[in-house]
């Protein structure tokens, strides 16, 4: 009785195992009459993914026990696969979870460290001794471990990254032998599994909630068509793979923080691209790589692809590499570890955009990108181990070589004494870069520019990262290609509209002191004056005019008890006001502090110049803002001015949906806001909005929106046109002779005319401007109408042809029209862009709160 037991347990688990071997076969997918591969079928197994070359510890749980399927059914949600990482951190001695910061949405930003089990008993010294290599002459690393960065789908509507990291995840936590284990002692691998959780879970939502039971990889489908803004970026929709060199956002200031305490010696940047296409690792076009990237990384990272390219072989998948990527800007996840010693590689997978779409190349389903993906991942941990010593050695040589060539190299001084909010913005991008800043040791001039202390910064290059100074101070107009992925120039201190010379030295200097507070305001019976020159004077006036707390703004220079007020000085009197003089002042103290902006106290009204009760102040009214978004807006834009305004400003705006418009009362609003736009609306919705502007509404358009508006005569422009004839161009060259007139992204020199109301608050005539456009609007007859103009030799940094050049010089920048009792206002440059070009912020703030008076 018990053999006939035993018999019956043994064919009951062989039936068992032949069925969990059955089930785990891919199942192939119908689609009509024709029947997918296994390779691309829709509803995988682990087997479709995994070496079967190695065991599997079975006390790690597998993906499909904690979020309920095999990765490549679903798309995974951002909640789940934190669930999964959370439990495998767990379960596994090989992984530990960290907690980084968090988004805009409060999703956790997790970074899993991954090792082995011996080499986490002693992770901090490791850690220590790893980054102390970086300062040595010479160090040995026979027996070093090597650091891999892994990071996946910064762009949430690339998803195939963040899907494979669970299968990596699990791979690296419960796979066993002696390969696994020599990787894991031998590699410490940061496994970034979501660079945009924001991102991912809107995509995710959007392809789950629209997936058929029988997929349908027709194009045209809803699901391969997201609503806007898309799921590619952030919670303001901002392209955070723009943003390693910036650091303006949380969920870059937390990756930064980590890139710098471990220093990886390889990045790996998992994207996504057209449909159509392979796969694509790097490196990129090598005449597209920036000069300050040493030879020997893009040598290095010519090695790791051999590895990429076996592995990709193995699966017969087709790739292709030194095409249509480039190496150049810096802020770019795969290029920022390459002027900071490390080998960043951008992995970019055809794209499915859902769970199975035609393309040129068959169906592409969603599970053969994320193979792919996982197959980029192995690969290159593989080269990793492989090239351990030779990749280790190389992260000492560039540091080594930077401390040579910043012997002796002086310092950058930088910093703006009428604006230190601006100021210390810089300041603190440099600082979350782990470069050393120093205060300055006295007030000094140079070049006819005063740099004071308590204002101003001393950079010293003789430090650890130079390099990464010098990419983000230096000015460059040289190039050997005339094509660019991105921007050709990103110079900080323009960006800043800052003071800055290379040629200061560390002794002008004294170790970084705290800032002081703002002082305390004394009581005034009579006003209170509030120059404009500061970053965050607008946050200020806003809060004074949401308060009903009256206020002017001083249209011509004056000076009292000694000290000089500009152009758009705010006065704030003391009677007739809806509060007690000491209310008042306490509550200007409130928002001085909040603001970080002073409020000064005057006796009396007569002054040298227009006196405060003159009509050269006028009156102010708190804006009420709508902010035109959906189809046919540029979505980056319209995320640049809402982030402007909701995080650093404080002022509330409405997002409008330009398709329903003319659905919505606009009368509650006195300035609206149109991003550059795609086209133009349609004619009913021109109509609306020339009927609001003409009742007295503000109208504000950037950009490529200029174009309808002067079209439909509400800002009438002339454009200047531009040719570029194809002469002794052959068929193979047509893609670069057009690509070359494209600007990227370029800084350009404008002259100001400080006494327009747009200029209020800038120190200087001359103003730094970024353009990307091709949008050469030409002067307004009346040169008081052109307070924004480019010079004659406009260039400062970045690549722009020669056509394009001549076209641009002496063309204008914004222009003004008076329609009916409203403003239209244009600017044929974006103020914003990504956050970090700080110096133009306040023409849009002064466009908004000074357009009556333009």
């Amino acid at each position: 009785m018990k053999q006939m037991i035993s018999l019956l347990l043994i064919l009951a688990f062989c039936c068992s195992a032949f069925a969990k071997t059955q089930q785990q076969k891919a199942i192939p997918f119908q689609i009509g009459t024709k029947a997918l591969p296994s390779q691309t079928a829709l509803n995988p197994t682990l087997d479709y993914y995994l070496p079967q070359t190695v065991s599997y510890n079975p006390d790690i749980p597998t993906p499909q026990e904690i979020i309920g399927f095999v990765p490549g059914k679903w798309h995974v949600t951002h909640d789940k696969l934190v669930q999964y990482m959370r439990i495998l951190a767990e379960k596994s001695d090989r992984f530990t979870m960290e907690l980084l910061g968090k988004t805009y949405e409060d999703r956790p930003l997790y970074l899993l460290t991954i090792t082995s089990p011996e080499n986490h008993k002693n992770i901090n010294q490791i850690r220590t001794d790893h980054v102390a290599a970086t300062d040595k002459e010479s160090v040995d690393n026979t027996n070093a471990p090597i650091v891999v960065y892994q990071g996946f789908s910064i762009h949430g509507n690339e998803p195939s990254g963040s899907n494979a990291s669970l299968l990596l995840a699990y791979y690296l936590a419960a796979a066993e032998g002696t390969e696994i284990e020599a990787l894991l002692k031998n590699t410490v691998i940061l496994l970034d599994p979501s660079l945009n959780p924001d991102g991912l879970q809107r995509f995710a939502s959007w392809v789950n909630q629209n997936k058929n039971e029988h997929v349908n990889p027709d194009t045209y489908d809803r699901e391969y068509n997201e609503t806007w803004p898309g799921g590619r970026t952030n919670h303001y929709w901002f392209d955070m793979n723009r943003d390693w060199l910036p650091v303006q956002l949380p969920e870059s200031q937390a990756r930064i923080e980590s890139f710098h305490k471990w220093m990886p010696n390889i990045l790996t940047d998992h994207h996504e691209m057209g449909t159509n296409s392979t796969f694509f690792f790097q490196p990129g076009i090598p005449s597209r790589t920036h000069p300050l990237t040493p030879q020997m990384n893009q040598r290095l990272t010519r090695q790791i692809g051999n590895y990429l390219a076996e592995g990709f072989d193995k699966i017969g998948s087709l790739y292709y590499t030194e095409e249509d990527y480039d190496d150049f800007y810096y802020g770019k996840g795969s290029t920022f570890p390459d002027i900071n010693g490390s080998i960043g590689i951008l992995f970019e997978q055809a794209s499915s955009r859902g769970h199975a779409q035609n393309s040129d190349n068959g169906i592409l389903t969603f599970p053969f990108t994320i193979k792919n993906q996982f197959t980029a991942a192995l690969s290159t941990l593989k080269a990793a181990t492989s090239m351990r010593v030779e990749i280790l050695d190389y992260q000492n040589q560039f540091y080594k070589d930077a401390r040579k060539e910043s012997e002796d190299s002086g310092a950058v001084i930088f910093g703006d004494h009428t604006d230190t909010g601006r100021t210390d913005a810089l300041a603190e991008i440099l600082l979350r870069h782990k470069i050393e800043i120093r205060s300055l040791k006295n007030d000094i001039s140079k070049n006819g520019k005063t740099y004071k202390k308590g204002s101003a910064y001393i950079v010293p290059k003789n430090q650890k990262n130079s390099r990464l100074i010098n990419a983000m101070f230096e000015r460059r107009t040289a190039f050997q290609d005339s094509l660019f992925y991105d921007i050709s120039a990103w110079t900080f201190p323009l960006a800043f509209d800052m003071d800055y010379d290379e040629d200061a030295r560390w002794g002008e200097s004294i170790p970084l002191e705290e800032k002081s507070e703002i002082g305390k305001i004394e009581i005034s019976d009579y006003a209170y004056l509030m120059p404009w020159n500061e970053y965050y004077t607008p946050k200020a006036l806003n809060k004074l005019l949401s308060k009903n707390i009256r206020a002017k703004v001083a249209m011509k220079p004056f000076s009292l008890d000694g000290k000089q007020y500009d152009y758009g000085t705010i006065l704030i009197p003391v009677q007739n006001q809806k509060m007690s003089t000491s209310e008042l002042r306490d509550v200007l103290g409130d928002i001085s502090t909040d603001a970080k902006v002073d409020f000064i106290g005057v006796p009396t009204g007569l002054t040298e110049g227009i006196d405060l009760g003159s009509r050269q102040f006028r009156a102010l009214t708190q804006p009420k803002i709508a902010l035109l978004v959906g189809e046919g807006i540029n979505p980056s834009d319209a995320g640049e001015i809402w982030h402007l305004m909701d995080r650093r400003y404080d002022i509330s705006i409405t997002k409008v949906d330009l398709q329903d418009i003319n659905r919505k009362d606009l009368s509650r609003y006195n300035t609206i806001i149109v991003p550059a736009t795609y086209g133009s609306p349609e004619n009913e919705i021109i109509d609306q909005l020339k009927e609001w502007t003409r009742a007295g509404g503000t109208l504000i358009g950037y950009r490529s929106a200029l174009t309808w508006m002067s079209d439909a005569k509400l800002l009438p422009l002339s454009f200047k046109k531009t040719e570029n004839p194809a002469i002794d161009i052959t068929f193979e060259q047509r893609s670069d002779h057009s690509g070359a007139q494209r600007i990227g992204g370029a800084i350009f020199e404008a002259k100001l005319d400080r006494s327009h109301p747009i200029a209020f608050g800038f120190k200087d005539d001359q103003l730094p401007m970024f353009r990307n456009t091709t949008l050469f609007v030409e002067p307004h007859k009346d040169s008081y109408r052109n307070p924004i103009k480019y010079t004659s030799s406009p260039l400062m940094s970045g690549y722009i042809s020669d056509i394009n050049l001549e076209a641009l010089k002496s063309t204008v920048a914004f222009q003004h029209n008076n329609y009916g009792r409203g403003d239209v206002i244009g600017f044929t440059d974006n103020t914003q862009f990504r956050a970090f070009w700080y110096g133009t912020n306040k023409l849009l703030m002064n466009a908004i709160f000074f357009a009556e008076e333009m």
